[in-house]
């Protein structure tokens, strides 16, 4: 029997390695056995030389988008091409936590689609009260690696993350400013300069700090390498959906020291107690510390990270989408309300 055509449009493609790709690489493995399907930045696939994908994606049963903002033209544009055929939206941090509350793209994204999917256990408490029932939580997950042995000489943090403010490098940068007397606490960063400022502040405190390490944009394998290895890693982000760079520490064993936002706590669990106030640099810098001298620290944290990895097993995320892909699928008994005149105006609360 032939598949079913799927197409996953998402504004960030394998250049930007960033968590949008990482979302949309990893589903479309997931679903590969039992959808075909097709990644594309965009909808409809422009181009003169896109016309066999064209034409393949105009076979698609199912659109999912990544981002409601800067997905939003891809899915007015599939709904007028398309008005019965099902649409499912995936929210991001930067979705949920800002642009729904004033962006009349985003809102209109919300209207749009059949299904909402937040990946993270707090995430519909952002939503507008009217789309609740039409949400699904579909945490994201990382295959499993052994935790490694740690040397005891000194204890190496990690931060994963682009150079852009969503992800708070300034709290590392200024917690590492703090930490310059303790030369057995090495701080560790991955991530592009995607802002120049923000990449020319880090080289000024690599020449300044001895043990702060820039190591730039790493490849996927090499960075969950990286992780694995850490003591522990550190995540300060202004927002986020559901970082993937977290599971990837707790299904790995490595401890996490993250800010105590909406998007991290809906995977650490409102326990958890690795957390700093966002923006809290001496906070995060007084964690670190403690991490280091208080030898029941890494422990305890490494408890709690173990009692949460089993919720981002691979089969538990392809089961969710598969049952979320069924469910949208099956034999409508009336088509889809067209799309609103206008973008919608409600703003989150």
């Amino acid at each position: 029997m032939k598949k079913p055509v799927i197409a996953i449009v998402t504004p960030a493609l394998a250049a930007a390695n960033n968590g949008n790709w990482q979302t949309a690489r990893r589903w479309s493995h997931l679903l590969s056995h039992d959808y075909q399907v097709h990644l594309t930045d965009r909808w409809p696939v422009p181009g003169p030389d896109a016309g066999a994908t064209a034409a393949t994606l105009g076979g698609a049963q199912l659109m999912i988008a990544l981002h409601a903002r800067r997905s939003a033209a891809s899915m007015l544009a599939w709904r007028g091409l398309h008005p019965t055929r099902p649409l499912l939206l995936v929210l991001t941090g930067t979705d949920l936590y800002r642009d729904i509350q004033t962006d009349p793209l985003a809102q209109r994204s919300l209207q749009l689609a059949d299904r909402l999917v937040v990946l993270n256990e707090l995430g519909a408490a952002a939503l507008p009260r009217e789309h609740h029932a039409k949400t699904t939580v579909c945490l994201q997950s990382s295959p499993s690696r052994r935790t490694l042995r740690k040397t005891g000489r000194h204890l190496r943090a990690l931060m994963v993350g682009h150079l852009r403010d969503e992800k708070s490098p300034r709290t590392y940068f200024e917690a590492a400013r703090r930490l310059a007397a303790r030369h057995d606490i090495l701080l560790d960063h991955i991530g592009g300069d995607l802002d120049p400022a923000l990449g020319a502040e880090a080289r000024a405190l690599v020449a300044s700090q001895p043990q702060y390490r820039w190591l730039g944009a790493l490849p996927h394998a090499a960075t969950r390498a990286r992780i694995q290895a850490a003591h522990v890693l550190v995540h300060p982000s202004q927002m986020e959906g559901g970082a993937q760079v977290v599971i990837e520490a707790l299904t790995a064993g490595t401890p996490v020291l993250a800010s105590r936002i909406a998007g991290n706590l809906g995977l650490l669990g409102n326990g958890y107690r690795g957390v700093f106030d966002w923006g809290d640099a001496a906070g995060l810098a007084r964690l670190l510390a403690q991490a280091r001298d208080d030898p029941a620290m890494l422990p305890a944290l490494q408890t709690q990270c173990a009692a949460r990895a089993p919720l981002f097993h691979p089969d538990h995320e392809r089961q969710t989408l598969l049952d979320l892909l069924a469910a949208l699928l099956a034999p409508r008994l009336t088509p889809l309300p067209a799309p609103a005149a206008s973008p919608p105006t409600e703003t989150a609360p």
